[in-house]
């Protein structure tokens, strides 16, 4: 066998040559398999962070443009750019909170629609009363008229002399002053009862003062005392004063329908009646305009306006005691 021949048959197989050695600065031999692994770790890195530099550019884009609303960045996915920053946000998970930050914008605040939106809630307004009683009336005045004033009293002879020295007492003093002192009267008069007052002597003449002034004249304070023994004598002759009130006007109030303040009359003719019988008995200061105020509290006559919530529930007042009144009697 010829020598060529023989080493050609003891050679190793032929292999593909060795990579080329890469040195790095420390002298460290690098495979092609190492290389490969970095340059594919590199480009990885370098894709990762194309989408955060564009981020950065569109924002720093919208930002600066301060023309472009909201809704132009919100929008749907025809724009690159939102569908580039759509990307971005599923890839970290808080896609949201991070446009909020990067874009600079502050939450929108939802405007409900309008007609889901309830309407405000309105006030009723205040009752319409009579015209004497206007916003800055004395509050125990509002209440005397709203609770009191013009409701028909019977069957209570106590309540009547109250309201009947009350109306004698306005000759001095207005309403407002006269409810204000309301418990020194029930005081000074032993809570107006008659069998009491009329035993009345000079000791009980002197009368709490008020601002200086008494709280009644002498005249009038006698008059009070000398109406309580009347009064006395009315009861044993009619059962009670309030019998003796009622048959003047039939036990039927008088119904007016004043519209106007003006209209109301200080005294009428059933009033001049009245004050001339009662001064025929002996009852003092009960001229016919002191009467007619009686005959107003006393609700002998309804002078509430026709415009005041007052006026058809006095009138129920009435018709309703009144009923009962003969419902009693028949009985």
């Amino acid at each position: 066998m010829p020598v060529a021949t023989k080493l050609q048959s003891h050679a190793k197989p032929v292999t593909e040559p060795r990579a080329r050695a890469i040195l790095k600065p420390g002298g460290n031999i690098v495979t092609v398999h190492e290389e490969t692994t970095k340059r594919k770790k590199e480009n990885l890195k370098k894709k990762t962070q194309v989408p955060k530099i564009q981020e950065r550019e569109i924002s720093d884009s919208v930002v600066g443009n301060n023309n472009v609303s909201l809704d132009s960045t919100c929008s749907s996915d025809s724009s690159s750019g939102n569908s580039l920053v759509k990307k971005v946000n599923s890839e970290n998970g808080n896609g949201s909170a991070k446009m909020k930050r990067n874009n600079g914008f502050k939450p929108v605040r939802i405007v409900p629609d309008a007609s889901h939106v309830s309407p405000p809630h309105k006030t009723s307004a205040p009752s319409k009363r009579c015209d004497w009683i206007t916003p800055n009336a004395d509050p125990l005045y509002t209440a005397f008229h709203d609770d009191e004033w013009g409701v028909p009293v019977l069957d209570d002879d106590r309540k009547l002399f109250e309201l009947l020295v009350f109306s004698q007492a306005l000759a001095e003093h207005t309403w407002p002053t006269i409810l204000n002192h309301r418990d020194i009267f029930r005081k000074l008069f032993e809570n107006f009862d008659p069998s009491s007052i009329a035993q009345f002597t000079e000791k009980n003449l002197v009368t709490p003062k008020l601002n200086g002034n008494p709280l009644l004249s002498e005249q009038k304070l006698r008059a009070v005392v000398e109406n309580a023994k009347q009064f006395l004598k009315i009861q044993l002759e009619f059962g009670s004063f309030s019998n003796y009130c009622w048959k003047f006007v039939n036990n039927k109030p008088i119904k007016n329908e004043f519209r106007y303040g003006r209209q109301v009359p200080v005294k009428n003719p059933k009033a001049e009646l009245i004050s001339k019988d009662m001064m025929r008995r002996g009852f003092q200061c009960v001229g016919p305009k002191v009467v007619y105020s009686f005959m107003q509290v006393a609700g002998l006559v309804n002078d509430h306006l026709i415009t005041c919530f007052r006026y058809q529930e006095c009138n129920v007042a009435i018709k309703t005691e009144i009923k009962t009144e003969v419902k009693e009697i028949k009985v």
